[in-house]
């Protein structure tokens, strides 16, 4: 795997890692279509703990098959394919050595009352399953943000020591954000600071909407603006959050939403000097020719001049 000068640029930022996680970063930024770009399309299926299989997978009966999500990953030409313990365990000899894979290793679901998550597989598990990466989301605001981020420290040291990267999901949610405030500029920029701080090597984030939410962030604002109303300028705000774009960042593809809807949200990400896309249930829940369309046209938005 010969490393195109994008590639070695990014790990450099990396500066306390050692070549094991490096090697892993470079695997998933060095696969698929946009592989060397430093840009990165990832397809995460973990919505059957966070919806349940029917909300996630009825839509496109196949998505039932976790070998589908491998396939469609494959075919698709992505950088990663992440997933809970079962779906990756599933697949993983059939699938060995054919795509990066980040297992993620804390889940919620739809049935509990509180914002937490539950740790669900461990860095043995991701080593013994080929992975390159683990992923684990925290909720910034949340009643149980502190012990999230304690856990996210443990396993993430771990994961390091042993030569994994580090994909954190940074989901601001809790008693004192509605769902505004949740996508909010501020709020998204603090979520994504937050998950840089942590230690995390990608750090993935929804678009932030033009809202300013804190009354003590729109002094700030105010004072120092931001082009609100500009998608890809708000998109800009939150790289320059992730250490001024010393850290990945990648934007999730959100609800379900029509095509022309979410290729204008990634032809902003990309202007906005984002390194790319995560799309789980926009792409897997269509037919597949559908889904690696879609994917297609998000990866060639990405491969142009931004």
């Amino acid at each position: 795997m010969k490393l195109t000068r994008k590639v070695k640029d990014i790990l450099s930022w990396y500066e306390s890692d050692n070549p094991g996680t490096k090697t892993n970063l470079a695997r998933i930024l060095m696969t698929g279509k946009l592989g060397g770009s430093g840009r990165m399309v990832i397809l995460p299926v973990d919505q059957g703990f966070e919806h349940g299989p029917a909300r996630s997978f009825a839509p496109n009966p196949d998505a039932y098959d976790p070998h589908y999500h491998f396939e469609l990953a494959i075919e698709a030409g992505l950088n990663a394919y992440a997933a809970p313990l079962g779906p990756i365990e599933a697949g993983a000899a059939s699938f060995a050595g054919c795509i990066p894979t980040i297992l993620k290793v804390n889940s919620s679901n739809s049935l509990s009352t509180t914002k937490d998550q539950a740790v669900t597989a461990s860095v043995a598990d991701a080593l013994r399953l080929g992975c390159s990466a683990i992923g684990f989301t925290i909720y910034p605001g949340s009643e149980y943000q502190f012990e999230m981020i304690e856990e996210l420290r443990e396993m993430a040291e771990e994961a390091k020591s042993v030569g994994l990267a580090v994909v954190v999901w940074s989901y601001p949610r809790g008693p004192m954000l509605d769902k505004v405030g949740e996508t909010a500029l501020d709020i998204a920029a603090y979520a994504a600071h937050m998950a840089a701080l942590t230690g995390a090597h990608i750090i993935k984030v929804k678009p932030p909407t033009d809202a300013i939410f804190l009354e003590a962030a729109k002094k700030t604002y105010q004072s120092h603006p931001v082009e609100v109303k500009d998608a890809a300028a708000r998109i800009a705000h939150i790289v320059k959050a992730c250490f001024n774009g010393r850290r990945l960042v990648v934007f999730s593809g959100g609800e379900a939403k029509g095509a022309d809807a979410l290729l204008e949200e990634v032809r902003a990400i990309h202007a906005g000097g984002g390194n790319g896309s995560i799309v789980g249930r926009n792409a897997f829940q269509r037919p597949k020719a559908e889904a690696l369309k879609l994917l297609n046209d998000i990866i060639e938005v990405y491969r142009t001049r931004a």
